[in-house]
């Protein structure tokens, strides 16, 4: 069947996985001469929604990488809300200039396991959500050269894909992606899948990342939830409708009274600087990461 529309979904609270999953949509969609359509899923509403894709449907799903996965408290959401059915996919994970570990394999397999054939994966380096200083300008000019490569080489590989005639277990099949007479098993292509991209990772995923310290020793600030000074704070709510666990009071923009990520949106939406982190643990993190991880992260893609 033929593909008739992208759809670019991200989970990004301070935006740097949307821009990364809507340039490689855009040029996907001008290679392929495809309708672009965008789902955010950041906010909690947002959240709530089932997505389902058709083989007409080609989705690209981007995630941010949190200590080396998808982070936890978005885990659930992500592997309940979105179902495919032999519907192409392209896995696009967003990592803050320090290292991937297996947010891209968790992500692919996610998909695989939802009824989706994953024709081709990227890891983006971007600036690190803690800092400006940590992937200080991500993706730039080099970056979004690669990224606007790595999709004409996807577009070209699901356009052909997508092909009336292929070959699919070794046996010609008429259709679209994975399907034909000789697939009811709803297989994907050889070519499509975390072994035949040979996604970087561990199957199964490992833990989650240990954050570190600036003198080595493990930094624990998961109850850390950020402050606002009052002088600075003028109550207009930026913070609170940016927050993708909804945890910040709307009437009173101090009052955290939920779950917090550190996904620093509400440091980044905020028009007079009055959020900040003063968890000593959280701070010091920060500063290990700016020691060790200032250098060009290089981003790796999959086809």
């Amino acid at each position: 069947m033929k593909i008739k529309r992208i759809r670019a979904a991200s989970f990004s609270p301070t935006g740097g996985t949307k821009h990364i999953v809507n340039l490689l949509a855009e040029e996907m969609g001008k290679c392929l001469a495809l309708p672009v359509h965008r789902i955010s899923f950041t906010l909690p509403d947002e959240r709530k929604k089932n997505y389902t894709f058709t083989e007409e449907d080609l989705l690209i799903l981007g995630t941010p990488v949190y200590a080396g996965r998808i982070p936890n408290k978005i885990l659930p959401d992500v592997d309940q809300s979105f179902e495919g059915k032999r519907t192409p996919a392209v896995a696009v994970s967003v990592f803050g200039n320090r290292n991937y570990d297996d947010g891209l394999m968790e992500l692919a397999l996610l998909l695989e396991n939802h009824g989706f054939h994953v024709a081709a994966a990227a890891a983006a380096a971007a600036r690190h959500a803690f800092s400006d200083d940590i992937g200080a300008g991500r993706p730039d000019q080099q970056d979004e050269e690669e990224l606007r490569a790595f999709a004409r080489q996807a577009a070209e590989k699901i356009k052909e894909l997508s092909g009336k005639e292929k070959i699919v277990g070794g046996k010609k099949a008429a259709g679209g992606i994975g399907c034909g007479p000789e697939d009811s098993s709803e297989q994907p292509p050889a070519s499509c899948g975390v072994s035949a991209l040979k996604i970087a990772g561990h199957n199964p995923v490992g833990p989650y990342y240990t954050p570190l310290r600036a003198d080595g020793k493990p930094a624990k600030f998961l109850k850390a939830k950020p402050v606002t000074d009052a002088d600075r704070c003028i109550q207009c709510g930026a913070c609170a409708s940016v927050c993708p666990m909804g945890s910040i009071r709307r009437d009173d923009c101090s009052v955290v009274e939920g779950i917090c990520i550190k996904c620093q949106a509400c440091i980044r939406a905020c028009p007079t600087q009055a959020k900040y982190f003063t968890d000593e643990d959280f701070l010091s993190h920060k500063e290990m990461l700016k020691n060790h991880y200032t250098r060009r992260a290089e981003n790796a893609f999959f086809l």
